[in-house]
């Protein structure tokens, strides 16, 4: 599976491996030689010292920046009035992706928590930044108990929505899978879309160096 120019990296809830699946991606894309961007609309948690972008660029070594930095590790909508700061329109971040496809070969955006979470004081999502866009999604998704069922949901909200899946990504394998784990790994590969790949639970423990070794063989459902 080819990557198109925009792809929208979501996930089936928070934590799940976001960041690592999208610093990984563009990792596999920069070392064959393609331009990648990398664009995180709504960054919260700035306060603990949460950077999705500064680790993307630690890790894959491209260019990653925030539409806007908030405070609190909370929802976007929520940590902007913890911090009395207005939240951009979703069109706003439309125009600056549309902009860094143009500079671009691939612009990657990783959304905040799930599809499904509010980016702007308008109710405005990532699933309407995709609509937006006419971009493709890829979920990431765990591997435990109730990914099954939080997959299914991401899934359908985004065929009910008639946005493009390229497919599915396990965001934290672990290092010792038990029984549960490679069962929802079978299943998940006999869903409508394929499964891409599965990211090492330890992978952002590793060096830039071998992170971005490592992506295309964790990456093995993508070709760059």
């Amino acid at each position: 599976m080819n990557l198109p120019p925009i792809v929208l990296v979501t996930g089936t809830d928070t934590g799940v491996g976001k960041t690592i699946t999208t610093a990984a991606l563009a990792a596999l894309l920069h070392v064959t030689g393609r331009s990648v961007g990398v664009y995180k609309p709504c960054q919260s948690g700035a306060a603990d010292g949460d950077s999705d972008a500064a680790e993307i660029v630690r890790l894959a070594g491209v260019t990653a920046e925030a539409g806007v930095v908030l405070q609190e590790p909370m929802a976007p909508v929520a940590a902007a009035a913890h911090d009395g700061m207005p939240l951009p329109a979703l069109a706003s971040h439309a125009e600056r992706i549309r902009e860094l496809a143009a500079s671009h070969d691939h612009v990657l955006v990783e959304g905040a928590g799930g599809l499904l979470v509010e980016l702007d004081s308008d109710g405005g999502t990532l699933a309407d930044l995709g609509s937006l866009l006419t971009a493709a999604f890829v979920v990431v998704t765990r591997p435990g108990l109730g990914t099954l069922n939080h997959t299914a949901l991401t899934l359908e909200a985004l065929s009910a929505r008639g946005l493009d899946v390229l497919g599915t990504v396990l965001g934290s394998w672990p290092v010792s899978p038990g029984a549960v784990h490679h069962s929802n790994r079978q299943v998940l590969r006999k869903l409508r879309v394929p499964l891409l790949g599965a990211l090492p639970e330890q992978a952002s423990e590793l060096s830039p160096a071998d992170f971005r070794a490592g992506a295309a063989a964790w990456l093995n459902g993508v070709r760059a």
